[in-house]
């Protein structure tokens, strides 16, 4: 994130809104959880607003369908730089007025960076989010990356590279498996960037990924708050709608990854780890707009292996049962626009080697594919889900963050509302099906230990 942590893809965490150039849809006005409307503007500019009338606040976040994923060989880490820049000069306004604005009228502002997609947003009272309008749009198409201190910004992304991820050997175990484990896809390289490029990125290479893809065409505005869908197309017209679309501006294509015949390993040993784990990701469908039903038997499967303490099977039977582990995860990404990724993962007890906690997490997920679901676990972690939707219904800025998300990898804005209904739908056999085709040929086992391991 801008001036403070880069967003963990985190990533977490995604090409056209389906509602574009729809008219408005009908909406109680004041009605808590009223449906999201979705519209788009002449020069391509996307927009959901998402009507929450509960407190007079609201939130602007732009999101580019452009991340880490789109950039050009050798020049690692310059979407997260230029997401930084984004917070310097423009044609209007100074270096840094814009987050002084924000926060001289009571809101926050942040940005994050994922692969697939750079975003911004602002908290504000309802009756300033004109002016965050105006100056969103104005450094959608007026940064002026020379009238800025560029230099020392570069400095600043190479602290944060420090600080955030090197500091943090679980952190550089993970960049070291996702690396192996994309071969030829830019998945494989860090958000953040390798430092040896970060150290090249310049005024040039910022201004040239703001050009080439920065503009209305590429980006979806989502609103959220105390605000009518009527006045917001009034206001995104008025600030937006005056930005010309970019005619060069399309989606980037971007290296294929090979077909994966061998499982891979690595060991990476650090005198800083104090409590070694092991962590083992395989490649894993997305979620596909108009089709969510294998995505979503990943996540089920996901939230059963994994979940809660009170639902993990591996929690259940690694650490209770057999007591060969400290803690047992799992974990499905499918929010992104190429691979997704299952993780399966085991700190084991001091009297534990890693071998032998592979091996038992193994004869655990061999055990759960033979005897199949427990339907009264597979209840409980439905209703789980149910429950974290309606909490997500509570707070609209969450509601716009997970449907911008999910627009910026190519779904819809039906497929995004229907992710829960996809999730209730999967069936304990489409989960063990799910669990049958996790291939150790596509995946990458990773031990962690100390310098003595």
């Amino acid at each position: 994130m801008a001036h403070r942590a880069l967003l963990p893809m985190l990533a977490f965490c995604v090409t056209l809104l389906t509602l574009a150039a729809s008219p408005l849809q009908a909406a109680e006005p004041g009605v808590h959880g009223s449906e999201p409307q979705g519209f788009t503007l002449e020069n391509g500019l996307q927009v959901v607003v998402i009507e929450d009338r509960r407190a007079p606040v609201a939130t602007q976040m732009l999101w580019y369908k452009v991340g880490a994923a789109d950039e050009s060989p050798g020049q690692s880490g310059i979407a997260h730089y230029l997401e930084h820049l984004m917070f310097k000069a423009t044609d209007n306004m100074a270096q840094g007025e814009f987050s002084a604005v924000v926060e001289a009228n009571g809101g926050r502002d942040n940005a994050f960076t994922s692969w697939d997609y750079t975003g911004y947003f602002q908290r504000v009272a309802a009756d300033r989010l004109e002016l965050m309008m105006q100056m969103e749009a104005d450094r959608m198409g007026n940064l002026r990356v020379d009238l800025s201190d560029w230099l020392p910004e570069r400095s600043v992304i190479l602290e944060e590279r420090s600080q955030v991820l090197e500091s943090r050997p679980e952190r550089v175990f993970a960049e070291q498996v996702r690396a192996t484990l994309f071969q030829n896809h830019p998945y494989g390289i860090p958000i953040i960037g390798w430092r040896h490029e970060m150290e090249q990125l310049d005024e040039r290479a910022a201004t040239d990924f703001y050009k080439a893809h920065y503009a209305p065409n590429n980006a979806i505005l989502i609103v959220a708050g105390d605000v009518s869908a009527a006045d917001v197309r009034d206001m995104a017209a008025r600030h937006y709608g005056q930005i010309p679309a970019n005619p060069d501006v399309r989606t980037a294509a971007r290296p294929l990854e090979p077909p994966h015949f061998a499982e891979r390993r690595l060991v990476m040993r650090d005198g800083r780890v104090a409590q070694p784990f092991l962590n083992r990701v395989y490649m894993a469908p997305v979620r596909r707009a108009g089709d969510q039903a294998e995505a979503a038997a990943y996540q089920m499967l996901a939230a059963l292996l994994g979940g809660s303490a009170q639902t993990s099977v591996l929690e259940r039977k690694l650490t209770h049962e057999r007591g060969v582990a400290l803690s047992a995860w799992a974990g499905y990404s499918g929010n992104a626009r190429d691979h997704g990724t299952f993780s399966l993962g085991v700190t084991p007890t001091n009297e534990t080697t890693l071998e032998d906690a592979e091996a038992a997490l193994d004869e655990v997920l061999a055990e759960f594919i033979e005897t199949g679901v427990d339907s009264d676990q597979f209840e409980r972690v439905q209703m789980q889900i149910r429950a974290a939707a309606i909490y997500e219904l509570d707070d609209a800025a969450a509601r716009a963050r997970s449907i911008g998300a999910d627009l910026s990898i190519g779904l819809t804005l039906e497929d995004s509302l229907g992710w829960l209904d996809a999730l209730l739908a999967v069936t304990p056999d489409e989960v063990i099906a799910a669990a049958r085709a996790l291939d150790r040929r596509r995946s990458v086992t990773g031990w962690l230990m100390g310098d003595e391991g």
